[in-house]
């Protein structure tokens, strides 16, 4: 997987910053990208996807890991980018070639998700129900070594330090050693370019990983955690109440508003030691 380029992920642009008092004045600033990724599947077009780009292939492996249309990377035979396209379309389309034995999208799916929601296109209540498997792993994590991780996720975003409009999503081992951090204008897909990091290391499940988000905790971002197998889930903001539903449902130590001064635990803390 190609490393996030710096230029693609934010441009820059001219504003004028207007104070209550005095003139204002103009500067060049730096705004992230948000930009389509047409995902083909078989030379179809199954879905769009805004995101920022950079680790392109990472983000649909994730994707389809979470969707259900694979059960691992060995699935995926290829992951390329079109050379018969227009110019508009040049970096923004990638084709993907499954084994015969994936199926692709089961209609369910309305094939597009935007920046904001990591679930727009479901049609029904049914649809969203998440199925997976109850975390049994036995990883334990002081509250000391969570409360360090803000920081240590904070210092590794470059693209929100240029421009403040990122998400960040972090996997951590249990002695709080940052292992990988991803961004992207959409909190979902900065999680699936992680879960597709580690899908391509053949790490999944993260039975023995923390993962820190770096705003609130919602609905999809837990349901990608329980697919992936992570048994901790923290953030920096607050969970929604679905989200601590299931945390609750499927064994998983919730944390919102953590801080280095403390925390707040919504589900299992038996994974947390003084």
């Amino acid at each position: 997987m190609r490393d996030t380029n710096d230029r693609e992920a934010y441009q820059p642009v001219r504003v004028r910053t207007l104070r209550h008092e005095g003139a204002g004045t103009e500067r060049a600033d730096a705004v992230a990208v948000e930009a389509p990724l047409e995902v083909r599947i078989g030379g179809k077009p199954v879905t769009v996807l805004m995101r920022t780009p950079g680790h392109d292939e990472e983000l649909v492996t994730g994707f389809l890991f979470g969707e259900g249309v694979i059960a691992d990377a060995d699935d995926i035979i290829s992951i390329t980018r079109p050379t018969d396209i227009s110019d508009a379309e040049h970096g923004n389309v990638l084709e993907v070639r499954l084994m015969v034995s994936r199926r692709v999208f089961d209609g369910d799916r309305l094939f597009y998700s935007n920046s904001s929601c990591g679930i727009c296109g479901k049609k029904s209540i049914a649809s969203i129900e998440v199925r997976g498997t109850p975390s049994c792993s036995d990883l334990t994590v002081s509250s000391a070594t969570l409360a360090a991780l803000p920081e240590r996720l904070r210092a590794a975003q470059p693209t929100f330090a240029r421009t403040g409009g990122v998400h960040a999503s972090g996997l951590f081992a249990a002695d709080g050693t940052l292992l990988a951090v991803r961004e992207d204008v959409g909190r979902h897909n900065a999680l699936d370019k992680l879960v597709g990091w580690a899908l391509d290391r053949g790490d999944v499940p993260l039975a023995d990983r923390v993962l820190l988000v770096s705003g609130r905790v919602s609905y999809e971002l837990v349901q990608k955690a329980v697919a992936a197998g992570i048994p901790i889930v923290a953030a920096v903001g607050a969970p929604s109440s679905y989200a601590v539903e299931l945390a609750e449902r499927f064994g998983i130590t919730l944390v919102g508003f953590l801080r280095a001064s403390g925390m707040n635990v919504y589900a299992h803390p038996d994974h947390i030691t003084e």
